[in-house]
């Protein structure tokens, strides 16, 4: 009898095992538009751009499975088929990860340039790894899964039947594809209410992302470099010295006695060094390729701005530029000084004939940036969605809103 009792051992690799896959099939199910842009990183840098056609299948297949094979492992359904799979995956996954890493140290300590993906997207946005910490974790997962591979036979079948294991697959399967459905055609998870205050609780001094709340000023606008210059003058007399600024200076009546003073030399404090921003590439530039970006994302600007963001002019839904929800938006703009921009990576010249075959009645900005490796990556993850309006007020993202939810925007 004792025989048939699964080891102790094996409980606790198969729930672990479980929980990872369901962990990381659910964070990507949360943001299927970026596992699609992942899946496009990787086909550009292995060179099979042709691919690109399926990232948003893969998008969607990928987390249902890795969910799926984790709720069998947790439940026991076909668990030696469930064995074989996971060591299949795993095997898979710590290949990817070891070149990753590999190429990713060519690139930084020898100048090769292998467009190496730098984000795995394992767990999504959720956890960031480097590749070599992604090959680790993929080292520690990949040793209970050859454990649970090689003492398969050792581990009980699930009691359910036939029908039952139907059922619980089924169940997984639409459960996880309603999910991605849902964040596909509205915003990721991470942009819900209760996914902006998780994100705070759990990064609140990350600011590399676009998610309610942000300050984009920290890592998209330069800090300005701002001096102070002081004259020093030397009364004849007594021998004193005298420091004043420029600006005091230039206050003093004609017969202040200072002028009778001996000029002695002039120096210059730095009290604000220059600083470059991370994201400086981010641009916002207008029809004379004037950036407004210092203007519109800084905390002196008064007047909330919002952003239609259209990453790429020749995907953006019609549906969502055409909706009268957006004519309200633009309208309510004009009436209450707020600032309304069009953004977008498409060069001007595309941009100028957007304009005229859609007859757009508002400014376009570019951002000319474009990253040969990742694409018009900074439009296009500012908001998952082609378009999607961004709030920002005084620097701060206050709000997003995908096409479908502009009925949203105006809502206080």
């Amino acid at each position: 009898m004792n025989s048939n009792k699964e080891p102790i051992i094996l409980i606790i690799l198969r729930i672990f095992l479980g929980c990872v896959f369901i962990f990381s099939g659910l964070t990507k199910a949360f943001d299927p538009v970026a596992t699609s842009y992942t899946f496009d990183d990787y086909f550009f840098s292995f060179h099979m751009s042709f691919f690109q056609i399926f990232s948003t299948f893969a998008a969607f297949v990928m987390p249902m499975i890795e969910f799926l094979l984790g709720v069998m492992m947790l439940t026991k359904i076909q668990i030696r088929l469930t064995s074989v799979l996971y060591l299949v995956m795993m095997v898979f996954f710590l290949l990817l990860t070891a070149w990753l890493a590999l190429a990713e140290h060519l690139e930084t300590h020898y100048g090769y340039q292998l467009n190496v993906v730098k984000d795995c997207g394992c767990f999504g946005t959720a956890v960031k790894l480097t590749n070599f910490h992604t090959f680790l974790k993929n080292v520690v997962i990949i040793i209970p899964t050859i454990i649970i591979f090689l003492y398969r036979k050792r581990i009980p079948e699930t009691r359910l039947t036939g029908l039952g294991k139907v059922v619980v697959v089924a169940i997984c399967c639409l459960g996880c594809l309603s999910l991605e459905a849902h964040y596909y055609r509205h915003l990721p998870a991470s942009d819900t209410k209760l996914g902006v205050k998780i994100h705070n609780m759990l990064s609140k001094d990350d600011y590399n992302t676009w998610t309610v709340g942000t300050d984009l000023t920290i890592n998209y606008i330069d800090t300005a470099l701002i001096t102070k210059s002081v004259y020093v003058y030397k009364d004849t007399v007594t021998g004193e010295t005298v420091e004043i600024t420029e600006e005091e200076l230039a206050e003093l009546p004609d017969d202040s006695p200072i002028y009778e003073m001996e000029y002695v030399t002039d120096k210059t404090d730095t009290l604000q060094k220059f600083g470059r921003a991370e994201n400086y590439n981010f641009t916002m530039e207008d029809a004379q390729s004037n950036d407004l970006k210092p203007s519109l994302i800084s905390h002196d600007n008064d007047r909330p701005l919002y952003l239609l963001c259209m990453y790429d002019l020749d995907q953006v839904d019609s549906d969502g530029l055409n909706s009268e929800d957006l004519q309200k938006i633009i309208s309510y703009c004009k009436d209450n000084q707020c600032d309304f921009y069009g953004l977008t990576n498409t060069p001007r010249v595309e941009i100028d004939k957007f304009v005229k075959d859609n007859k757009i009645g508002f400014d376009i900005l570019c951002c000319s940036y474009f990253d040969p490796a990742k694409g018009p990556y900074f439009v296009r993850d500012a908001i998952h969605a082609n378009p999607g309006i961004v709030r920002i007020e005084k620097g701060v993202i206050t709000g997003k809103w995908a096409w479908r939810d502009f009925d949203e925007v105006l809502e206080k």
